[in-house]
């Protein structure tokens, strides 16, 4: 017996995006579009699409997304990110595994990143994965900033990866970073963490020498050293955006 699926997306400005990933995802029975009030096309766009589209206040990602599984009518569930396509050998192998009944609750799926027009292979982008096909009867999402999917069973990894073009231009990809450094601020301040000389000096010069040498990015050239470097920038950034909390400065 084949089993129904229901797409969804949270967005924010994403006219650049909405068309092609609605096309990736046809397939699927129901297609929800969750928005936090976007202030470009967007909307417009969307409501000449075959989806649903739904405006709700924007907390954190773990709510937003919570909140568009509930406006699901299937408990199977994608969802993926609107700079996420999906390929047609992966939407054969969903269809498969959500009628095949193999006991999985959710899916990991592999992600093929790309970065300002080249598939980046290092820096701890070949091993990214992130579940986007789940049961929403098994599974929540958890964390402020880098949700994840907390999975009551089984959870399996599909063979096929999802092509990830999250670079659309230099300052759209900084702004996606300054957006995460400020929800993990907000994340250690609730848990009442203090930033000191540590936190400045020591996290961003970590996460370089991680991404660039330990990761092997400097495999990727100038763009694995653009990606190591903006990343342990947004590092210095979470905890100058903390330090300003305390000092009650916007």
């Amino acid at each position: 017996m084949s089993q129904k699926i229901t797409a969804l997306a949270i967005t924010f400005n994403e006219e650049d995006n909405i068309n092609r990933y609605v096309k990736s995802l046809s397939f699927a029975d129901e297609i929800i579009v969750v928005d936090s009030f976007s202030t470009d096309a967007t909307k417009e766009l969307a409501e000449h699409l075959n989806v649903k589209f739904i405006q709700n206040e924007f907390k954190d990602f773990s709510s937003q997304r919570n909140f568009a599984i509930e406006q699901a009518s299937n408990d199977w569930i994608l969802f993926f990110d609107l700079d996420e396509i999906v390929t047609p050998s992966l939407e054969n192998e969903i269809k498969q595994v959500v009628t095949s009944n193999d006991g999985s609750v959710a899916y990991f799926v592999k992600r093929k990143f790309h970065f300002m027009g080249k598939h980046i292979r290092f820096g701890g982008w070949r091993t990214d994965k992130a579940i986007r096909v789940f049961n929403k009867q098994h599974c929540k999402y958890t964390g402020l900033v880098h949700e994840v999917i907390t999975a009551k069973g089984k959870v399996s990894t599909l063979k096929e990866k999802v092509d990830h073009y999250s670079y659309k231009s230099f300052d759209n990809y900084n702004g996606k970073l300054n957006l995460y450094s400020k929800l993990q601020a907000e994340n250690l301040y609730s848990k009442k963490v203090r930033p000191n000389a540590y936190h400045f000096l020591f996290r961003p010069f970590y996460r370089f020498c991680w991404q660039y040498f330990y990761r092997l990015g400097i495999l990727d050239g100038k763009e694995g050293f653009i990606l190591a470097y903006i990343h342990s920038f947004s590092v210095f950034k979470r905890y100058l955006q903390l330090w300003m909390k305390y000092r009650k400065v916007d």
